[in-house]
């Protein structure tokens, strides 16, 4: 390392370590240890322009390590993306767009949103098979309009965490010749050495999941770092994973190779004692030499002049091939086409009984004949959930056009790489498995509905009704468990019909992940002459039926909709004023305006019974305490579907016995 080359190395280390000990909180070890590998990275070898951080063919940069944001951030302000010396004075204040982990949509240039470990690795796997995929697909002979690199840090704590197994084994089967991704091997988590609790061969276990493998010894060495990669790329059939031996804390003299440089400033002396060891001024703080300033803002004209090639390779792309450009232009925007649901399956009322998950199945084949762009998969339960996409094959390592992805037993893995597939632009994804499984990828869930991916979850067998499998296999809590997080729609479609509207909103829907709950068993489908039109889920409820008044209101959602609906005909046979309501989604309701959401469930009418074959907590906030939710307050039991729900009381009889409790 020369000694200019020393200089731009550790104005990133300085910048990371002001910013931290300003803030009086923070991971600077990290980026001490990994600052040489962003130098070389950013301004050698990743193809990207900070003045237009959404370019499409722009290769990927995933921090996985998302502690060690402030390595991010400073190679963002330093390339000159929108991000500001104040943005870097302000790290991890209220407010700020450069939080404690990064988020994205927040920051200019930030990929994903990573912090919580491996889920970031498990992105970078999502946006490798993405730009696979569309390279498939648009790419002709001299027009390689698809093509970039996705590269990412991942660090000891990564390699640990199991959804990291889940998502590099599916790389590796899927031979993603263009994912890279740095190993921060530093041997230090926050109790101390990694060897307390992690001795394992890392790059023998990514080799046995057919990754090429490399190691680095020593982390400062620039040329071995730029060799390295040079290696990774020239191996097409296998994602790369680089080991790079680094020292956390690079440079302090009394906590290098500490736990204590992981997750806390160095402290005001120590960071003075780090600058006089590595021979940096000590102040002025946030120093940007003029050398090191004008060579990382190289990256704007030499990002410029990248898209500016690329532009005019699409230019001539668009001349020679006008349909597919148009086609690209239409997936990238992220836009579906006007025709797309004109196709879409009707359902008989008098044709017999329909699980939602098979109207589902009939949704997914008709959209997807419509919208290539459309593709997704199970955890190994396609079959079970009725998510295989007929006639689109499947990806794989040799067939790139696929559509149907086989995620194999991973649900952890699959929600990451749904999410980095979502990210990445250009494809509408969905995964599919039980509903009691989406407790395996609540994480992926989380950061989903946190960064507004538009990623769809299909949940199956949503709840007691599955019958024989058991409470193992019975949803109980979920239904509240994916209600609880911020962002997410939920949507429990009543029957066939309103399955169709269920996708109809989620295929539409822009600012966010749906995660939708459908049967196993068979519901009938709701004679819509007699009942309200299936259109209201657009709106979150509706009413179904009304015998006028109202005196009380029935509110039911999923496949408990057809039980109301048996106890409505009781109610208003007896001359009963109810009103009966299918409520699909909590969320579509509550962002409705007030005078709708009064016309459904008038304030008036305090006489409220909900049902729904899952836990009662949460239903107050439309029944309030004056009315009675029939649900499931303990787990389930093995029995044909019908007896389980027969014995844990829901039942027409039990909605009719607590309306007339309510009225007397």
């Amino acid at each position: 390392m020369t000694k200019l080359e020393e200089q731009f190395v550790n104005t990133i280390r300085f910048l990371a370590v002001d910013a931290v000990q300003k803030a009086n909180s923070g991971h600077p070890g990290m980026p001490m240890g990994t600052a040489p590998i962003g130098y070389v990275l950013w301004t050698k070898y990743l193809r990207h322009n900070p003045h237009n951080p959404k370019w499409s063919n722009r290769d990927r940069f995933v921090l996985s390590a998302g502690h060690g944001s402030m390595l991010l951030y400073s190679l963002l302000h330093l390339t000159g993306y929108q991000v500001s010396l104040d943005d870097l004075k302000n790290f991890r204040q209220f407010g700020s767009i450069t939080p404690g982990h990064p988020e994205y949509g927040l920051t200019p240039g930030v990929e994903t949103t990573t912090g919580p470990l491996g889920q970031g690795l498990g992105n970078a796997v999502g946006m490798a098979i993405a730009e696979t995929f569309l390279a498939a697909h648009f790419n002709k002979d001299g027009f390689d309009i698809v093509d970039h690199y996705t590269y990412a840090i991942a660090g000891d704590g990564c390699m640990m965490e199991g959804i990291t197994s889940e998502a590099s084994s599916m790389a590796g089967y899927l031979k993603l010749g263009k994912l890279i991704v740095f190993y921060d091997d530093n041997h230090i988590t926050i109790e101390g050495s990694t060897g307390i609790a992690f001795n394992e061969d890392v790059l023998a276990r990514y080799a046995a999941y057919g990754w090429h493998t490399q190691r680095i010894t020593d982390g400062n060495d620039l040329e071995g770092i730029s060799k390295a990669i040079e290696a990774a790329k020239a191996v097409k059939d296998k994602p790369s994973v680089i080991a790079v031996r680094t020292h956390i804390g690079f440079g302090s003299p009394n906590k290098q190779d500490t736990g204590e440089a992981h997750g806390s400033p160095l402290g005001d002396k120590e960071v003075e004692l780090t600058k006089k060891n590595l021979g940096w001024p000590l102040e002025p703080k946030f120093l940007i030499p003029d050398e090191a300033l004008k060579m990382f803002r190289g990256c704007v004209s030499s990002g410029k002049n990248a898209e500016d090639e690329w532009n005019k390779l699409f230019g001539e792309y668009e001349k020679k091939y006008p349909d597919p450009a148009k086609e690209f232009r239409l997936w990238m925007s992220g836009e579906i086409p006007a025709d797309a649901f004109k196709e879409l399956p009707a359902f008989d009322p008098t044709a017999g009984a329909v699980a939602t998950r098979s109207a589902s199945g009939k949704v997914i084949n008709a959209f997807g004949t419509k919208v290539k762009n459309f593709l997704g998969g199970a955890a190994d339960l396609s079959p079970s959930t009725d998510t295989i996409m007929k006639d689109t094959g499947s990806f794989s390592g040799t067939d790139r056009a696929g559509r149907n992805f086989h995620f194999g037993i991973r649900e952890h893995g699959m929600g990451a790489v749904l999410n980095g597939m979502a990210v990445h632009g250009g494809l509408i994804p969905f995964g599919a498995t039980f509903l009691v499984f989406s407790d395996y990828m609540r994480p992926p869930i989380r950061l989903a509905a946190l960064s507004h991916f538009k990623t769809i979850y299909v949940f199956t067998h949503d709840s007691v009704g599955l019958g024989e499998d058991g409470p193992t296999h019975q949803p109980i809590e979920h239904f509240m468990a994916l209600r609880a997080i911020p962002n997410l729609i939920f949507v429990r479609p009543a029957d066939a019909t309103e399955t169709v509207e269920m996708w109809k909103f989620a295929l539409q829907y822009r600012k966010g992940p749906v995660a939708v709950a459908l049967t196993r068993q068979k519901l009938p489908v709701i004679d819509r002459k007699k009942y309200a039109a299936a259109d209201g889920l657009q709106r979150g409820a509706y009413v179904l039926a009304d015998s006028g008044g109202p005196e009380a209101i029935i509110i039911a959602t999923g496949s408990e909709v057809s039980v109301a609906m048996k106890a409505y005909e009781q109610l208003a046979a007896k001359g009963k004023k109810v009103r009966l309501v299918s409520m699909p989604s909590w969320e579509i309701f509550d962002m409705q305006d007030e005078k709708y959401r009064e016309s459904v469930l008038p304030s008036r009418v305090t006489a409220r019974v909900s049902i729904e074959a899952g836990i009662t907590k949460g239903w107050s906030r439309y029944v309030n305490d004056k009315g009675i939710s029939i649900g499931i307050d303990r787990f389930g039991a093995s029995a044909p579907g019908e007896i389980v729900m027969k014995e844990f009381g829901i039942t027409s009889d039990a909605v009719v016995a607590a309306v007339e409790k309510l009225l007397k």
